[in-house]
């Protein structure tokens, strides 16, 4: 142990760390942490960078927002507003956007950076899905991955809602429509929400806790357990020459990754400045304060949150009956049931597939979705189902542009429902198949290089040229999901849970087609290097 004491500053502080919390066993472990260099990877920073900067932003607008129901009439430098009764929520919010110096800029970048924040999250899980990254041993950090989308949902809702303004007010009276629908609880719930009958008086104190505090404590929480759960992990990576389940190829935290890392956040940064400067989102001052007997044409909610709104509107209204005198209204509370069951579905895929599979290894080398065709078209089957609900949210304003009936709209709405998800799901799989079925070709005879060439006896070939091996690898070193059939317990007998995977198992895996074997590969280009004479590195077909 070296007695020598620093005495530069930096030295004196490293030093200062290390006696005290033992800091160099952190940068050990830590800053030997390898990340593949993909750029999809980058999704995952995309999102986190976001709601740094969402933390930041507002924090600055929460010395300046009143959380308060109060009535009083506005005296600002808004105009068309003065002398109007308006709540002390909608008129600080006028205030941060007139008044403080640079609060408009701040107020839109909190709001852009949570719609980067929310998509970016959201095209993460997707790539994380698509490509199998869920397995064993990550099944738990998916769960947190569901979590985080979830609370970043909630976040986006109830900061959403503070304003006090007619367009916040419709999205809370949805929400108030919803609860009252719930059997038994609903109208005690929303009585206790609300702090009276709707719109109530506490409700933007209450949504103003959640968002500040409860909301992004639990966000925080579940981005440690993410983070933690990365570094405990090794890190997936692609297919590749060298990649093995046992290695991690890329970059180590320190120097290089953590480097990168900064300049990243600065370029999401002045993305998020550069729209929040020049696109207007959210202008609360032409919407007005809240009135329960108006309802506006054309209001539109967040992205995130507008599948639910669009799902609302294309419910049929006939979907409510009574059991003993009970009203049951599922063409309201159905958007809960299904909002519930697609979070469900989310959380169980993992052991779900695992199930299927009878697979409990672990996993660190990623699929390519084409190689899993029934998980990408399940993949596109939901985001189908998303988009679909997420239109119907607008289909008063694609009504208005395209000249048409809005009834005919929510019944294309309602037609797309159940078909748009079945034929993304059937194409999806076909097309993966294709691709499938061509990377197998190129893998045994070649790239095509549009080189026609004349055998001796007359015969016109198209000349092939042999993959580089790196590429070779890409096409065939990976698994291919294939049918269990039923298995015998410990008994010998074939369980009927046992015969209903089996039946699942044959309806996801049977329709595969097989990676190309060494005896394959080997025996392809034994036949092609006899036609070709003489140049080794082309073959013919």
């Amino acid at each position: 142990m070296s007695t020598t004491q620093p005495t530069t500053p930096i030295g004196k502080a490293a030093n200062f760390a290390e006696t005290r919390a033992g800091a160099s066993v952190l940068v050990r472990e830590f800053g030997r942490k390898i990340f593949p260099s993909h750029w999809s990877f980058m999704l995952g920073e995309v999102a986190l960078y976001s709601f740094i900067i969402v933390i930041l932003s507002g924090t600055f607008l929460t010395f300046f927002f009143t959380p308060a129901m109060g009535e009083m009439h506005y005296e600002g430098p808004w105009a068309p507003l003065r002398g109007v009764e308006i709540s002390e929520a909608y008129n600080s919010t006028l205030a941060i956007s007139f008044e403080i110096r640079g609060g408009l800029f701040i107020r839109q970048m909190h709001h852009w950076g949570a719609l980067l924040f929310v998509a970016a999250l959201s095209i993460h899980m997707l790539r994380v899905f698509f490509t199998g990254a869920f397995r064993r041993p990550r099944e738990l950090n998916w769960i947190v991955g569901v979590l985080l989308v979830i609370m970043g949902m909630a976040a986006g809702f109830t900061g959403y809602s503070l304003p006090d303004d007619l367009l916040s007010g419709n999205g809370l009276r949805i929400i108030d429509g919803i609860v009252k629908s719930l059997p038994l609880v609903g109208t005690y719930l929303s009585f206790f929400i609300f702090g009276g009958e709707f719109p109530g008086t506490d409700i933007v104190a209450r949504l103003y806790s959640l968002h500040i505090m409860i909301v992004p404590a639990l966000l925080i929480a579940l981005i440690g357990i993410h983070l933690v759960f990365v570094v405990v992990h090794k890190h997936t990576q692609y297919p590749g020459s060298g990649n093995t389940e046992k290695n991690v190829v890329g970059e180590p935290v320190l120097p290089t990754f953590a480097a990168k890392g900064g300049g990243f956040f600065f370029l999401i940064f002045g993305l998020i400045s550069l729209i929040s400067a020049l696109f207007t989102i959210n202008p609360i001052w032409n919407y007005g304060p809240y009135d329960p007997s108006p309802v506006s044409a054309g209001t539109q909610p967040d992205w995130y949150i507008g599948w639910a709104d669009g799902f609302l509107r294309i419910v049929p209204g006939w979907l409510e009956f009574y059991i003993a005198g009970w009203p049951i209204s599922l063409n309201i509370n159905s958007a809960v049931i299904v909002m519930g069951g697609v979070f469900g579905a989310m959380f169980i895929y993992p052991s779900f597939e695992s199930w299927l599979l009878k697979d409990k290894r672990e996993h660190h080398i990623l699929d390519r979705p084409r190689n899993n065709p029934t998980r990408t078209a399940i993949g596109v089957a939901g985001v189908v189902f998303y988009c679909n609900m997420w239109a119907a949210a607008s289909g008063d304003i694609i009504a208005v542009f395209f000249q048409m009936s809005l009834n005919d709209m929510i019944y294309i709405f309602r037609i797309l429902f159940f078909l748009g998800p079945i034929l993304g799901y059937m194409i999806t799989k076909r097309m993966c198949i294709a691709l499938q079925r061509k990377d197998r070709e190129i893998a045994l005879h070649g790239r095509e290089t549009a080189n026609i060439i004349r055998l001796p006896h007359g015969e016109f070939l198209e000349r092939h040229e042999a993959l580089p091996p790196h590429k070779l690898w890409k096409l065939t070193a990976f698994e291919s999901p294939s049918y269990t059939p039923a298995e015998p317990n410990a008994d010998g007998k074939i369980t009927g849970l046992e015969k209903f995977r089996a039946r699942l198992s044959k309806f996801f895996f049977e329709d595969r087609v097989a990676p190309v074997t060494k005896q394959e590969l080997e025996a392809s280009h034994h036949d092609h290097d006899s036609v070709e004479s003489g140049d080794h590195k082309q073959i013919g077909h």
